[in-house]
């Protein structure tokens, strides 16, 4: 589990086809965390497990399988693309974020950027995920958890307003119209609208 706080920007280096899907390479930069083979790391808001030894001067490895390719954005990255960075929780940190599981739902595309006063960024969603984002609400978007400053669910779009230290410390800055991002919506929303509606008639 994780909490969409970004503990930093790794690049990567490279991606190798391998038997069962790519092997992504990603450099560390100057990140201090030195995970171990097995943990489990939040990559742009994907759920991967390490899969060796962080290499010289901070490489870590990853297996990422065509399942994962086809459902989320790490299939279209490029050497030389910043990635968002986050280890997974222990019963000792501190949950700054809100609950983020690194399970993907669907690719959104941004649809709008304005840098004029507020940072605000439009996304259109797929659309069987709009009913889980609702105003003021949370959402992960590359694996930054981020809040609901407006929705339009007739058109099919919602807005974040980024902050200093969210644009500093993260790849939103990068975001441009047509960006492909990676979308996990709020699993408290997700598992009310499940359960309303799958199991309304047991809760009469």
């Amino acid at each position: 589990m994780f909490s969409g706080i970004v503990q930093t920007v790794g690049r990567v280096v490279a991606i190798n086809p391998t038997s069962s899907g790519v092997r992504l390479q990603i450099d560390l930069g100057g990140w201090p965390l030195r995970p171990r083979p097995g943990d489990s790391v939040c990559v742009s808001g994907v759920c991967l497990t390490l899969a060796a030894p962080v290499g010289p001067g901070g490489l870590l490895e990853f297996d990422v399988i065509p399942e994962t390719l086809g459902r989320t954005s790490l299939g279209g990255l490029i050497p030389g693309a910043g990635v968002n960075l986050e280890p997974s929780l222990t019963a000792a940190d501190s949950m700054d974020g809100h609950t983020v599981q690194g399970h993907v739902e669907g690719v959104g595309r941004v649809v709008g950027v304005a840098t004029e006063g507020e940072w605000r960024v439009r996304i259109e969603p797929p659309s069987e995920l709009m009913p889980c984002i609702i105003p003021k609400g949370s959402v992960a978007v590359d694996g930054v958890s981020l809040t609901v400053a407006s929705v339009d669910p007739g058109a099919g779009w919602f807005e974040v307003a980024l902050i200093p230290t969210t644009l500093e410390r993260t790849t939103m800055r990068e975001l441009r119209t047509g960006s492909r991002v990676n979308i996990e919506t709020d699993i408290l929303a997700r598992t009310v609208l499940h359960v309303m509606r799958n199991y309304a008639n047991l809760l009469r």
